[in-house]
Parts: structure tokens; C-alpha cells; sequence
């Protein structure tokens, strides 16, 4: 894949809503809506902290997402990303049609498989989930991961069929709906748009089907090389059903190092030379003041000078 213009980069920022109050992701929140050079902000799906002691404060994600619509004006947002496995499809549906009218159309729909019984490595759909025992806590179960996927189908299935707006039936294996009614529609014209996060064979071949946007976790969870091998999977699965891979976004997640803001343009620029063109920079807890303008100021500036955007 060719090296992409810095014009076609778009950079989000994350703020892992684990042992950090409300008020400090809201100060990260509201000083990137007033800065355009960020376009999107985004949350995660935990009910439990998934690393350290299990009894940090974590606040639920849809529920922090809606109030963050309503205290912005610009960004888009969404959840990087929501784990299928806590909501019904048509609740879920039902609630991310809210967030889009709470923020005047900004949400973009985040979605994974979320727990399965899986080894890590074994195939790359979720893992042994290390959020095991938040599930065990929350009366949650793991399912394996071929039952995952299906029920992921599943879901973006009743997503779309709900966001019309028109009443819908459906029945699947795991999923019936009679009668579903999903009024007001969302904003945006046949719902917002889908991020799939993920990277086994079977996710990608999901994400070619249905995504417009397909997510991974980047380094260090991922090395770059890996990244190209599963795009090009990605590549071939989308000519295989006949739709252009460019279709597809690629996003991928990096945990920024707040002291080394070169050494991260320098993985950020060899992500970009690998065909990802939207970046979204994690921030580590606690947020240093001015956390967003420091990513603008330290990464993303000096990155459109480098690469001549």
C-alpha cells in the first residue's frame, strides 16, 4: 500500500475512563473540541478496572459518552470499543441512536466482539479475556469465540435494520426482534458510520463485509509488521466479496509516552507509511495539563511539517 498524503490523516485521542474522576476526562474533552487538529475523542467498554486492583472507579462508558455529547460541539466521538457482549444488539442500538441525536450526529459506532474463551495469540479475536473477572462480577459470561463472532454479526445486522427508522423484524440465532420501532432515527442518514475493532481472520473478514472504518491496537501490543500482515488480510478479504479495500479506514491505537514525543512521531510516521491514516493517540492516567494541546503542539504539528502536510 502506498504511503498516504498527511492530508488524508485524521488523529483522535482516548481517554481510558480507569482510575480517573469524571471532571479530569471532561477538562481532556472540552480542551480538544476547541482544537481542530483533533478530529475525534473516544472511551472504552469496562465495568471493572482490567489491569491493578479490581476495585478502582471505572465509570460505565455509553452512560460518560452521552454526557460528553452534550458537553461538546465539535468533535466526533465513540467507544474504542464497545464490547458486544453487555448489551442487547437492540438496546445497544436504541442508545447509540440517543448519543448520535444528544451530539447532533457525531457518534461513530465502535464495536467488538468482547469475551471469549480464547488463548491469547490462539486467533486473535479477543484472547483469554483479561477482563474475566469483571465479567464474573457483572453475572457476565464468556462464550467462545466462533458464538462471539456470530452474535457480532448479529448485531451489526440489527444496527443497521434498526437505524432507518422504520419498524423491523428480525431473527436470528441469538437475536429476535417483532415489531422494533427505533424513533427518533439517528442524525446521520442510515445511522452513524461502523468501526470494528479487532484482528483474527474471521473479525477481518466481518470488517471487510461491514465496517467503514476497521481498528487495532498498534504498538507496543502490536509491532508495526504485524499491523501490514493483517491489513493485507483485511486487503484480501474485501477483493474476495468484490468491495475496494479503500473503502475501509484504517485506524490503529497508540498509547503516547508524554516524554518522548519524537519517539513517538517516529512510530507514528512508520504507521502512516503502512496505510494507516486515522491515529488515535491514547493518554495515560493521570492527564498532564494541557494533555491535548500537548499532543497537538508535540505530535501532530511537528508531523505535518515532517511529512510535508
Amino acid at each position: 500500500m502506498s504511503q498516504p498524503a498527511f492530508s488524508d490523516v485524521r488523529f483522535g485521542l482516548k481517554t481510558t475512563p480507569m482510575r480517573v474522576p469524571y471532571q479530569e476526562i471532561l477538562r481532556v474533552w472540552e480542551e480538544a473540541d476547541e482544537l481542530p487538529e483533533i478530529a475525534d475523542a473516544w472511551l472504552w467498554d469496562h465495568l471493572m478496572p482490567i489491569v491493578g486492583p479490581k476495585d478502582g472507579e471505572v465509570l460505565e462508558g455509553w452512560t460518560l459518552l452521552a454526557a460528553l455529547a452534550a458537553r461538546t460541539r465539535r468533535l466526533r466521538l465513540g467507544l474504542l470499543v464497545t464490547s458486544n457482549r453487555l448489551r442487547h444488539p437492540a438496546l445497544l442500538g436504541k442508545m447509540a441512536t440517543t448519543v448520535d441525536v444528544v451530539s447532533g450526529g457525531r457518534l461513530i459506532m465502535g464495536l467488538g466482539v468482547g469475551g471469549t474463551h480464547q488463548p491469547a495469540g490462539a486467533g486473535g479475536i479477543a484472547g483469554e479475556n483479561p477482563a474475566a473477572a469483571e465479567y464474573a462480577g457483572y453475572g457476565l459470561s464468556l462464550v467462545p469465540p466462533a458464538e462471539g463472532l456470530a452474535r457480532l454479526k448479529e448485531t451489526v445486522e440489527v444496527l443497521r435494520g434498526m437505524w432507518t427508522g422504520e419498524a423491523f423484524d428480525y431473527a436470528g440465532r441469538y437475536v429476535t426482534l417483532t415489531g422494533n420501532h427505533n424513533r427518533p432515527a439517528p442524525v446521520q442518514q442510515g445511522g452513524p458510520p461502523l468501526l470494528i475493532g479487532g484482528w483474527g481472520d474471521r473479525l477481518l473478514r466481518l470488517a471487510a463485509e461491514h465496517a467503514d472504518i476497521w481498528n487495532i491496537p498498534g504498538p507496543p501490543h502490536h509491532p508495526v509488521a504485524h499491523l501490514v500482515e493483517r491489513a493485507r488480510v483485511l486487503d484480501a478479504h474485501c477483493a474476495a466479496i468484490g468491495r475496494d479495500p479503500r473503502a475501509v479506514t484504517r485506524s490503529v491505537q497508540y498509547i503516547v509516552s508524554y516524554d518522548d514525543p519524537a519517539a513517538d512521531r517516529a512510530i507514528l510516521t512508520e504507521l502512516v507509511a503502512a496505510g494507516f491514516t486515522h491515529l488515535v493517540l491514547s493518554l495515560r492516567a493521570p492527564y498532564p495539563p494541557g494533555a491535548a494541546r500537548r499532543l497537538v503542539e508535540q505530535i501532530v504539528r511537528p508531523l505535518r511539517a515532517e511529512l510535508g502536510g
